[in-house]
C-alpha cells in the first residue's frame, strides 16, 4: 500500500467520522422502517429508484446535520473531554472543509427529496433546519429546552420515509415520528448526566448541568414513562397487532426498571446503561412494525 492510498484512505475515514455515523445509523434504520410498515400495510411497491432516493437521502441529510452541528460545536467540541478527539478540534479537518462537506451534503439531501415528492422535501428541509439552526446555532447554549424544541428534526426520516410511499392514514407516520420525538429526550439527558462535568465545563445548560440530580433523574423517568405510554398507542390504531404490543410492552417494561433504578439509586453506571439502551429499544419498536405489519 502506498502512502498516497494510506492518505487518501485516512482522510474519508476522517470525514466519514465527521458525520457521526452512530448517530444516523439509527435514523436512516427509522425511515426505512416506517417506509417499508407503510408498503406492507397498504400493499404498495418500493420502487428501486424510491428506496435509492430515501436511504441516500435521510442518510445524507443525517449526516449533513451532524457535520453542521459539529461545524457549529467546534469550539466547545475541543474543551469536552469526550468530544475534543473529533475530526474538527484535533485538526484532521478544517472547518472550512467541514463546511463545504457539510452543505454538499445537505444539498445532496434535498436533491434526493425533491425527487421523491414535495411532502418529503419539505420535512428534509424542515430537520436539517431544526436542527442545525434552531438546536446547535440558537438553543444548545442557551437553554436547557434545546433538545426539546430540537428534536423534531429526530422525527422527521421516519415521517419522511412514510410519506416517500404514501400519505394515506398519516396518523401512522406521525406515532412513529412522535415516538422518536419522545424517545430523544431519554437518550440525551441520560448521557448527559452521565457526563455533565464536561457539559458544565463547556458551559452548555444541559438539563444534569442546570437542575439536581435529583430533578433530572425524576424527569427522566418522566419522559420515559411518557414515551413507553404513548409507544403502545399504535396498536390501537387497528393496524398493528400483537407482536408490536408486546415487543412494545416488554422492551417498555425494561426502559422503565432501568429508569426507576436511575431514580432509586442515581449512578454514572445507571444512567449509562439507560443511555445505551434507549438505541436498541427504539430499534425493536420499528422492526416490530415492520414485522407485525407484514404478517397483519
Amino acid at each position: 500500500m502506498t502512502i498516497h492510498q494510506i492518505t487518501v484512505g485516512s482522510r474519508l475515514k476522517n470525514y466519514y467520522e465527521l458525520t457521526k455515523p452512530k448517530i444516523w445509523y439509527l435514523l436512516v434504520f427509522t425511515a426505512f422502517g416506517a417506509a417499508l410498515t407503510a408498503s406492507f400495510l397498504f400493499d404498495i411497491p418500493i420502487t428501486p429508484l424510491t428506496w435509492l432516493l430515501l436511504i441516500g437521502g435521510v442518510a445524507a441529510g443525517s449526516a449533513a446535520a451532524d457535520t453542521l452541528t459539529g461545524y457549529n460545536d467546534r469550539d466547545i467540541d475541543a474543551i469536552m473531554d469526550r468530544t475534543k478527539a473529533r475530526p474538527i478540534p484535533s485538526g484532521r479537518i478544517t472547518p472550512k472543509n467541514a463546511l463545504a462537506f457539510g452543505l454538499a451534503l445537505a444539498a445532496i439531501s434535498l436533491a434526493c427529496a425533491w425527487f421523491i415528492n414535495i411532502w418529503a422535501f419539505g420535512l428534509m428541509a424542515f430537520g436539517l433546519f431544526d436542527n442545525i439552526i434552531v438546536y446547535s446555532k440558537w438553543l444548545k447554549r442557551r437553554s436547557q429546552s434545546n433538545i426539546i424544541l430540537g428534536g423534531f428534526s429526530g422525527g422527521a426520516p421516519a415521517l419522511i420515509g412514510y410519506v416517500a410511499v404514501t400519505t394515506m392514514n398519516i396518523e401512522i407516520g406521525l406515532v412513529m415520528a412522535g415516538l422518536v420525538f419522545l424517545w430523544i429526550p431519554t437518550h440525551i439527558w441520560s448521557l448527559a448526566l452521565h457526563v455533565k462535568k464536561d457539559y458544565a465545563k463547556a458551559g452548555v445548560p444541559m438539563l444534569p448541568v442546570v437542575s439536581s440530580e435529583k430533578s433530572s433523574v425524576r424527569v427522566i423517568a418522566g419522559t420515559t414513562l411518557m414515551m413507553v405510554v404513548f409507544s403502545v398507542l399504535p396498536f390501537f390504531f387497528n393496524q398493528f397487532g400483537m407482536i408490536y404490543l408486546a415487543t412494545a410492552s416488554v422492551f417498555g417494561a425494561v426502559m422503565i426498571a432501568l429508569s426507576v433504578w436511575l431514580l432509586a439509586r442515581p449512578s454514572e453506571r445507571a444512567s449509562w446503561t439507560v443511555f445505551k439502551f434507549s438505541s436498541p429499544y427504539l430499534t425493536a419498536l420499528f422492526i416490530a412494525f415492520m414485522v407485525d405489519a407484514y404478517f397483519k
